[in-house]
């Protein structure tokens, strides 16, 4: 596996290939791309046109909580020089992080009580997502949420004055995995927030936002990373073949997490790949031996066995690998930037079983068990259900 990068380097002047992981210190310097973003967020400090509440929409490999981090450490240390260290190392007393939690048998669900595990999780990616979060937590099985009593904590913070005499800070990430009650909260705190604070909503959609709430927040666009900007960084970063590179940059989709976890996946995407192909046998030769349907309810539970975010990596690989199958069908190869290379395995024979006709019944199938898996759905059920719906799927005619 190729070593993890390290954030805490300055990107322009890095040449080591081995750094030691992430470490990273929160300045504009150290965002990968974002440039347009990064010059409203310092021309609206510049200007005093700063609100009172932001909320950042765009994917966590997007970045936008290194965004909101790095705008906060400029607003900090702007009121005071000293500042910056103490928002690096994310102990600045005036600095307030919140984010998705659980409840368990020793703990509740508060930030506060899971702020040194999620120091050490943001110092090694700042651009983690969610189900990265969860993995760390070893709570696939839970699900996150902002309590109730997590507002209640922030309006009891911001109640007391700035430690420093300046601003406050709140940033919010993931904001939008609230229960009802709390965005009702959410709403009063936004409404009547305390002198000199400042809040930072982060989250992937506006979707799960109540109307009254996004009409009292500066909404910022976070855009995917420009293709160039994940190039570059990768460049320096990993030694990969030009080929793999540009794969990785295309198949990221302008998302540094995800393009790092292809930097470093090889062993896993063989797995994938492996797992990928035995279905597909399984799946074609099922119609005419229904015996051998065992054998796809077996490879469900193998699969069922993984963690959550194992298992979300690999309906994402199935779509992409449905997806290519597609455009290698339909002749636009100059777009089919990976192909399954295993031994006997006719890639361009499969391609012609996927196509208009089936291509949308697959994905949505794939969408669908993603969407039962975060809401705690048994996954035996839903790998088996994927497994049998799929092979039949692919016998469709075009």
């Amino acid at each position: 596996m190729h070593a993890l990068p390290n954030f805490n380097l300055d990107l322009n002047n890095l040449n080591s290939k081995t750094a030691n992981p992430y470490l990273w210190k929160m300045v504009w310097e150290n965002i990968v791309g974002q440039g347009a973003v990064k010059n409203a967020l310092l021309e609206s400090i510049a200007q005093d046109r700063v609100g009172h509440a932001h909320l950042f929409i765009g994917k966590d490999g997007y970045g936008s909580l290194p965004l909101a981090l790095a705008f906060a450490r400029e607003i900090l240390s702007r009121e005071n020089p000293d500042a910056a260290e103490r928002v690096d190392s994310l102990n600045h007393i005036d600095l307030h992080l919140s984010f998705p939690t659980f409840n368990s048998a020793k703990t509740d669900a508060l930030s506060k009580n899971y702020l040194e595990t999620f120091r050490e999780a943001l110092t090694e990616n700042p651009y983690l997502s969610l189900n990265d979060w969860m993995t760390f937590l070893d709570a696939e099985n839970k699900q996150l949420l902002l309590s109730v009593k997590e507002i209640s904590s922030w309006v009891e913070d911001f109640a007391l004055k700035s430690y420093e005499g300046g601003s406050k800070i709140l940033i919010v990430w993931n904001a939008d995995k609230m229960q009802a009650k709390s965005s009702n909260k959410l709403l009063k705190f936004l409404e009547e927030p305390p002198e000199k604070t400042l809040i930072i909503l982060t989250a992937e959609t506006e979707d799960n936002f109540l109307p009254t709430i996004l009409s009292r927040t500066q909404i910022t666009k976070i855009p995917r990373i420009e293709d160039a900007a994940i190039e570059n960084y990768l460049a320096k970063n990993f030694d990969l073949p030009d080929e793999q590179l540009k794969s990785i940059v295309f198949q990221s989709q302008g998302d540094l997490n995800s393009a790092l976890k292809l930097a470093n996946s090889g062993t896993q995407t063989s797995e994938f790949e492996t797992l990928f192909v035995q279905w597909v046998r399984e799946a074609f030769m099922v119609k005419n031996k229904p015996e051998l349907l065992r054998n796809i309810i077996s490879w469900a539970r193998d699969i069922a066995s993984w963690n959550r975010e194992k298992q979300k990596q690999f309906l994402e690989y199935c779509a992409k690998m449905f997806r290519l199958a597609l455009m290698q069908n339909y002749g636009l190869n100059n777009l089919v930037y990976s192909k399954i290379t295993m031994s006997k395995f006719n890639w361009e024979a499969f391609s012609k079983f996927v196509h208009g006709a089936n291509i949308s019944n697959i994905l949505e199938e794939l969408s669908d068990a993603d969407f039962h898996l975060q809401r705690n759905a048994n996954p035996k059920i839903v790998w088996t259900d994927v497994g049998i719906k799929l092979s039949r799927y692919i016998h469709i005619k075009a």
